[in-house]
């Protein structure tokens, strides 16, 4: 009797700390921060693609016209975000790799802006919706990718954040951005208002992301209907998009 008793309260103090440990997880991942507009997507779950051009190989530019271009598909537009730099051509500015096909190569090279306040990074997606951010240099097998795209700079490295990020900087702005989370979802942030490199790569290591990757600047918009976030104008080159389909009537 007196084992069965020790037993049930060792059972019963095993619960009690399994319990807590999952009320601090649950604390932990909360992605409330009002300075933010943020999504997670489970790419197992989620329909998640990244978009550049149309069938007749015009460029969508805006949030706007991927949207009545997937109304016409019988596909609801979920959320979207512009999902990397782009050239005045707006061809993406680095690697990009749309349903497995390379269209643009990765960019190793060095120069000016922020693209290559190295390192950079890419993020991407396998033939079996696992997401990755990762810096350009060990990019090893693209082989494995089904969607990709380049920018720059990283925000998180391996779990610390950019080495040339600053505490405090004057350098504001809008900001928009990728990470994987502890669970192996992807969340896309934008600032509502105007954010240094180290504040936002901040928010993403505060969530527990290992690695993040920064997209693009004041250029930036997200669409996000259950948020009542509605942008949808832009001039962009790659957009990242969530989709449902349309129900039927």
């Amino acid at each position: 009797m007196r084992a069965l008793k020790k037993n049930l309260t060792i059972a019963l103090f095993v619960l009690a700390l399994g319990t807590l440990g999952f009320c601090a997880f649950a604390k932990k991942v909360s992605y409330s921060d009002s300075r933010f507009i943020s999504y997670v997507v489970d790419p197992k779950k989620q329909t998640l693609k990244l978009y550049l051009k149309d069938e007749k190989q015009q460029n969508f530019k805006s949030i706007n016209n991927l949207k009545l271009w997937l109304e016409k598909k019988s596909q609801n537009l979920e959320f979207a975000m512009n999902a990397g730099m782009y050239k005045t051509d707006n061809s993406p500015q680095g690697l990009y790799i749309e349903n497995q096909k390379e269209l643009f190569p990765l960019d190793t090279a060095s120069g000016n802006g922020n693209f290559y306040l190295k390192p950079n990074g890419v993020f991407y997606i396998t033939k079996e919706n696992v997401p990755f951010v990762c810096a350009t240099e060990k990019i090893a097998n693209k082989n494995t990718m089904k969607y990709a795209t380049q920018s720059g700079p990283m925000l998180v490295i391996d779990g610390q954040i950019h080495p040339k990020f600053k505490k405090g900087s004057a350098n504001l702005n809008i900001r928009n951005g990728v990470g994987i989370l502890p669970n192996n979802t992807i969340i896309f942030a934008m600032s509502k208002e105007e954010i240094s490199f180290y504040d936002f790569a901040s928010y993403f290591k505060s969530l527990g992301c290992k690695n993040a990757l920064y997209l693009d600047g004041f250029v930036s918009r997200t669409y996000l209907p259950k948020e009542n976030w509605l942008q949808v104008d832009g001039n962009f080159g790659v957009i990242v998009g969530v989709t449902t389909k349309k129900k039927k009537q």
